[in-house]
């Protein structure tokens, strides 16, 4: 997108790896912590590229980057996960500039989702490129579409009704035990994890069941207990764990282990469990599946709980795209003005190498020139006729190309590419 003066490469691409081609288990493997993300954009920034956002989360993992190759950012995204560039050349996706400007906008504004509305993908994106600007990974492409994402995300949530209901894979999980499980105020459940996925499944057992028995373990007490508070819900010690786990009936997992915390060896075989696992990558074995009075369901599986609500909000994605539309539209009209941006900045400092020559000829000239009232009228005028030249520009169309050329032979521009 060199001809946009945003970049010094040529292109903006989205690469990754989401629930649509890929497994939990494959995501897993191109699943990004906090640390490997912040390590990814510090070798970024040491390639010499000048902007990338990069967002993981349970459906997917994405790169939003400018670069002259894809295979540049699919390289960057297997050495700091443990995937490799088979799996995802079977498994990924890359998309180029327009089609990548509009990839963007679906999954931000939750029409991409596993959940159709489920909204808490944008502020993961917002997070992503908080750390992004933070490490110096943002230019000004970057940041306005961010920004339009996010508008559109916000209009859509208040204009249509396509996040009303259920909201996510935390209540997916909530709405299944409701379902399935008889007599769930008299069951004892077990919440292992705290992350945001196990915050949220948290809120929603507490809020959609009338259950007091709910415990909650996580490596760091401490988190837990603060949550637990919140609830007034039981905090036990990650050491008791197996013990736990023995005397439960459902055992919902959303840590973030890169490898199975959750083994056989952990269950006791002759009791009825219900596993769910929220986990990305899997943190309960396989193998659980195996035993004669476990049942064990995963991310995936709960994401595809369609009911009358997700039914409902398919409606209202016409409305919701047109919203896209709209902001789009304004999106693509700031960045028709980048391809002449230089062109009008080279034009105001001729007309300002113009204005000094003539305030000193004059003041040389005429004794009581006032030359500060001089310089603010010719200010004005060359802020009016620049802004002239970028109107013609801005509506000339196809003949932009033409007309920047003539300019810049008639007051023999120097331009500069912006980025």
């Amino acid at each position: 997108m060199q001809k946009y003066n945003i970049s010094k490469h040529a292109y903006f691409f989205v690469i990754g790896i989401s629930y649509q081609k890929a497994d939990a288990e494959t995501r897993g493997k191109f699943n990004l912590n906090l640390d490997q993300r912040k390590a990814m954009l510090e070798k970024a920034q040491n390639l010499g590229l000048d902007a990338l956002v990069v967002s993981s989360t349970c459906n997917r993992t994405e790169i939003y980057a400018f670069a002259d190759q894809a295979q540049t950012l699919v390289d960057l995204l297997c050495e700091f996960s443990i995937g490799d560039a088979n799996t995802f050349e079977t498994n990924g996706y890359v998309l180029q500039n327009r089609e990548a400007i509009n990839h963007m906008f679906r999954v931000g504004c939750g029409l991409d989702s596993q959940i159709l509305g489920d909204f808490e993908i944008i502020s993961q994106m917002k997070s992503a490129f908080t750390l992004s600007k933070k490490n110096g990974m943002i230019n000004h492409f970057m940041e306005r579409l961010v920004n339009s994402v996010i508008q559109a995300s916000r209009r859509i949530k208040n204009e249509t009704q396509i996040s009303s209901g259920a909201t996510s894979v935390s209540f997916a999980s909530v709405q299944y035990i409701l379902d399935n499980i008889k007599n769930i105020s008299d069951k004892k459940i077990l919440l292992f994890g705290t992350g945001k996925i196990g915050r949220n499944t948290c809120e929603n057992l507490v809020k959609h069941t009338s259950n007091k028995n709910i415990t909650l373990i996580n490596r760091t007490k401490d988190r837990a207990e603060e949550i637990a508070g919140k609830f007034n819900l039981i905090v036990k010690d990650f050491s008791e764990l197996q013990s736990e786990i023995r005397s439960t009936d459902i055992l919902i997992v959303a840590t973030g282990a890169q490898t199975p915390t959750i083994t056989k060896e952990l269950i006791y075989p002759k009791k009825e469990l219900l596993v769910l696992d929220l986990s990305i990558p899997k943190n309960v074995a396989e193998d659980v599946d195996e035993m004669d009075n476990v049942k064990l369901l995963h991310l995936d599986y709960l994401s595809k709980i369609t009911d009358e609500t997700l039914s409902k909000r398919k409606a209202f994605i016409p409305d919701a795209e047109l919203i896209i539309e709209e902001v789009k539209f304004e999106f693509d009209e700031w960045l028709d003005t980048r391809k002449f941006a230089p062109t009008i900045k080279a034009l105001k400092d001729k007309f300002k190498i113009f204005q000094a020559e003539e305030l000193d000829y004059q003041s040389k000239k005429i004794g009581d020139f006032n030359k500060e009232q001089a310089e603010i009228i010719s200010d004005r005028i060359i802020h009016k006729i620049t802004r002239s030249f970028a109107s013609h520009l801005r509506s000339a169309n196809g003949s932009t190309e033409d007309s920047v050329a003539l300019l810049k032979k008639v007051f023999e521009l120097e331009i500069e590419n912006q980025k």
